[in-house]
């Protein structure tokens, strides 16, 4: 346990809980204590730290790499921060119309009166302690806790945006229409994410925000649409987009506390080989497709490759129709048309071209991110999608499938580490876990794979039973909800999750994980990496 620092200094020794074999948690004695944390590393970070995320009882840091996560890891548990180490930002003052459905039950609640409730709102200095579950959201806190209040019995199926909220000690305005569960005590027409400014947030963690009464608000006007733009000569035309294809590369990482995921390809290691084939950066964007069916035209001559799940793929044109060979590169010249078939086994097939596609960035990436709604739309029939020009490294040559895909109806093994949160279950829970086989179900998507309930019954009990704080969490956790039936997190899965995560899948079969079809069947095997703790321990 920690002892109590010397005044103006955090603990000098932390509790962690690792998260995988690249990341782990900071557990905090005090919200003041995460703020703290979270300032310090934002503004010090470690070597090879890709993000750190504040949420309410810890903070969570991610690495590239395993030698880089316990290199820091070792220098955490001793570190100590000075006065000097408390979040600092702007001043962000937001115009409220007190008029919310459950502001008289919050001035019963806290015995304010409504009048009493707008005072006590208006006249403290908010501070955004960590970001949210979306977009924008920041939770905010103020000195005292002037307005602590329960969350409602029973949730609103949609809160509309700009809903000025409270719940516990926190305040905090919606981002956009979602579900939720916070007393509505008013409503602002300030605009909490707009990807069209320099900072999309408006509130950023360690900001400080000031509410202003007032008894009407002027509509902002609509953005004039923007010019349409002369289509590019060098392209590919969607004719088909099958189930499902979208532009993916390498993400948005570094961006939780906005509420924003990574995101990128679901299975990057397919997405980078197939780039690779092509002469292009990894990082170069691709067209991510679902169960295949994906038909494009080439406008302009150029390079493809195909990688991740196999198809059988036939190129259209004046010479007739030809099928391909496998994970080789190959010529698509103009007016041929690509078509790609069902996957033999896997889920996803990465198409890249040489040069790689182009299009405006969001937030630094290509990326279409299905959970945060950010990137551009899943393809359509129509769509053009532009072909950058061609670097000058060489194109790639033919190579073996970068991800071995299991047989069909045979059982996928994935890897795991235990924890961050083990001892929130019975010990039979991790044997049950990797005891028993996973059916994958059809609800899965890019935020996460989901599996059917085990028909003998059998899943994870818990030796907790009470709400645990919302905490980051990485890809690849296992995060288990009161069915007892875990969620694997996917590329798009939100950035803090309020259920206990039992067991992480190692990044190294993360690729293997998004190539999971709807009916596959899993088995998750417990392993140690040297130096990781066991899950529930504390280093």
């Amino acid at each position: 346990m920690s002892q109590d620092p010397p005044t103006g200094a955090a603990p000098s020794t932390v509790s962690l809980r690792w998260a995988g074999t690249r990341a782990f948690l900071i557990e905090c004695a005090s919200l003041e204590h995460v703020m703290r944390w979270h300032a310090h590393l934002s503004a010090h970070p470690y070597s090879s730290q890709l993000d750190v995320l504040a949420a309410a009882e810890t903070v969570l840091l991610t690495f590239s790499s395993p030698a880089a996560a316990h290199k820091a890891a070792s220098d955490v548990v001793t570190a100590r921060l000075g006065d000097t180490d408390a979040a600092t930002g702007k001043t962000v003052e937001i115009d409220v119309v007190y008029d919310g459905e459950d502001l008289v039950d919050v001035g019963e609640l806290t015995g304010l009166g409504d009048r009493g409730v707008i005072e006590a709102h208006t006249g403290a200095e908010w501070t955004a302690a960590f970001g949210g579950f979306a977009p924008g959201f920041a939770y905010l806190v103020a000195p005292g806790d002037p307005l602590e209040v329960p969350r409602r019995d029973s949730p609103r199926t949609a809160v509309p945006a700009g809903s000025v909220a409270l719940a516990g000690r926190f305040s905090a305005v919606y981002p956009q229409r979602s579900p939720g569960g916070w007393q509505l005590i008013g409503r602002t027409n300030a605009t909490l994410w707009d990807l069209g400014r320099d900072e999309p947030a408006l509130i950023r963690p360690g900001d400080t925000v000031r509410y202003r009464a007032v008894r009407e608000q002027v509509a902002v006007a609509p953005a004039a649409p923007a010019e349409g733009s002369v289509e590019p000569a060098q392209a590919l035309v969607v004719k088909d987009p099958g189930m499902q294809s979208m532009l993916e590369d390498l993400g948005r990482p570094g961006l939780g506390d906005l509420g924003v995921p990574a995101s990128g390809a679901a299975d990057h290691v397919s997405a980078a080989q197939a780039n690779r084939m092509v002469g292009n950066e990894s990082g170069a964007t691709v067209i991510e497709s679902l169960l295949g069916g994906l038909s494009v035209t080439a406008r302009g001559h150029h390079v493809l490759a195909l990688s991740g799940a196999p198809v059988d793929a036939t190129v259209s044109g004046q010479q007739g129709e030809n099928p391909l060979p496998r994970d080789i590169p190959f010529a698509l010249y103009d007016g041929e048309t690509l078509t790609l078939g069902t996957p033999h086994t896997g889920l996803r097939t990465y198409l890249a071209v040489r040069g790689g596609f182009g299009g405006p960035t969001v937030l630094g990436s290509r990326s279409t991110d299905v959970l945060a709604r950010i990137g551009p739309e899943a393809l359509t029939a129509g769509s053009v999608i532009e072909v950058r020009s061609a670097a000058s490294r060489p194109v790639g040559r033919p190579e073996a499938p970068a991800v071995t895909l299991p047989e069909p109806g045979r059982p996928t093994v994935l890897r795991v580490t235990t924890g961050p949160r083990g001892d929130w279950f019975t010990p039979a829970a991790l044997e049950t876990l990797t005891r028993q086989q996973w059916r994958v179900s059809s609800q899965s998507n890019r935020v996460g794979v989901r599996f059917e309930t085990p028909e003998d019954g059998q899943t994870l009990e818990r030796a907790i039973t009470g709400e645990l704080a919302s905490e980051g969490v990485v890809t690849g956790s296992l995060q288990v909800p009161h069915s007892g039936v875990p969620v694997l997190f996917l590329a798009d899965h939100p950035v803090t999750g309020g259920y206990p995560v039992i067991a992480v899948v190692v990044p190294e079969d993360l690729a293997l994980a998004a190539q999971l079809p709807p009916g596959a069947t899993v088995v998750f095997r417990a392993v140690e990496p040297h130096g990781t703790p066991q899950s529930g321990e504390n280093s």
